[in-house]
């Protein structure tokens, strides 16, 4: 039983230790997503970009992912991506999920 809880805690921890900082990636988007998509990712600049905020963050990380290495064919969003670490990519997906959406109603 003792061991049980001993590996149930030490994958908690784990699980903390590669945890998206939200802080982190608020920082980032300002950086190099919102000049398109604004700052918290509710208005973007031209319709035929996506609003981020309130997307789920896991579509966001494949999303970006799938940018930076070319599964998503788009050469601006290649640009942006292609530097991004899977760090970074954690961080500013956790931001924009964190986001009011002007889109739609999200559950508290």
């Amino acid at each position: 039983m003792s061991r049980l809880l001993i590996a149930a805690l030490a994958l908690s921890l784990a699980g903390m230790a590669g945890a998206a900082d939200r802080e982190a990636g608020r920082k980032k988007a300002a950086e190099v997503c919102a000049a398109c998509h604004g700052p918290d990712g509710n208005k973007p600049s031209d319709p035929t970009q996506p609003v981020l905020a309130g997307q789920h963050q896991d579509y966001l990380v494949r999303a970006l992912t799938d940018y930076k290495i070319g599964r998503r064919n788009n050469p601006i969003m290649k640009g942006f991506a292609g530097p991004l670490s899977k760090k970074e990519i954690e961080d500013l997906a956790a931001w924009f999920a964190s986001q009011k959406s002007a889109l739609h109603d999200q559950r508290e």
